[in-house]
């Protein structure tokens, strides 16, 4: 395939999904400046990889992208955390800088509580809940069967309400059952 051709596609992805992945990125390492870098390798990786991209859903194939190139940053940089399966706690001026968009008050609580959620939590409520992929794209970025994705959506969003609920977050949705 013409190499400008593929710029150009990779080039349209990035005016399209950038964005995304750059949040999706940034819920998973709360560092705004290597959110952006990993965003960066994300298009490089997914450039250089093209031509094994076998069409449909190529958002998706994006996501699995940057969740790899998210995880292994988290590996080297952060082993600890990793091993540890434990996130790194976003200092609350990190939230806020001015280079980004403000965050609002119930946003930066919703941040909060995600961050102290086991990473595979974190990635089905931000998927599924934040990015809106349906189950079987959530199971395809993740690796997993509908079935996990389904229990550990559950049983993620029964532990973020807690935390919610512990940090005195008060929400009509809260109150009610589910």
């Amino acid at each position: 395939m013409d190499q400008e051709v593929i710029k150009q596609n990779v080039n349209k992805w990035y005016e399209k999904y950038s964005n995304d992945i750059y949040q999706y990125i940034f819920f998973m390492i709360g560092d705004h400046e290597m959110a952006k870098d990993l965003v960066h390798d994300t298009f490089l990786r997914s450039y250089s990889n093209y031509l094994s991209f076998r069409g449909g859903n190529e958002k998706g194939w994006l996501f699995r992208i940057a969740r790899n190139i998210t995880i292994d940053f988290i590996r080297k940089k952060k082993p600890i955390s990793y091993l540890m399966n434990t996130d790194m706690q976003v200092k609350a001026n990190e939230l806020l800088p001015e280079n980004v968009v403000t965050i609002n008050e119930s946003e930066k609580e919703l941040y909060a509580a995600l961050t102290r959620l086991k990473r595979s939590y974190r990635d089905v409520i931000i998927l599924r809940k934040l990015k809106d992929f349906s189950i079987q794209e959530t199971a395809d970025i993740l690796g997993w069967n509908e079935s996990k994705v389904k229990s550990t959506l559950f049983r993620g969003l029964k532990e973020l309400k807690k935390e919610l609920v512990k940090e005195g977050y008060q929400h009509e949705k809260l109150s009610r059952n589910g």
